[in-house]
């Protein structure tokens, strides 16, 4: 355990922007698992909209940081194929 104030503070902020962290990235997880539910089921009105929610929610994360920018670009394109591809 750390001694040092300054340690300790650290210790609290760490934990803090960790729990904000996985909060986020929690949520940019379930953004994208709606966009393949709705590809599932064959409405594509539907997966375009969960999709531009989703991208929102990606690109929100990867300006906060969260993501690297090309991590997040990657994942929008990789859902956007997949909303094209829907006949």
């Amino acid at each position: 355990m750390a001694n040092i104030k300054s340690a300790k503070k650290r210790i609290l902020v760490s934990r803090t922007r960790a729990e904000r962290n996985k909060s986020i990235r929690s949520g940019v997880k379930t953004a994208i698992k709606k966009v393949y539910a709705a590809i599932e089921s064959g409405d594509k009105a539907a997966a375009t909209t969960q999709l531009k929610a989703a991208t929102k929610t990606i690109e929100m994360a990867a300006s906060k940081g969260i993501y690297h920018k090309n991590n997040a670009a990657r994942k929008v394109s990789s859902i956007s194929k997949a909303v094209n591809k829907m006949a």
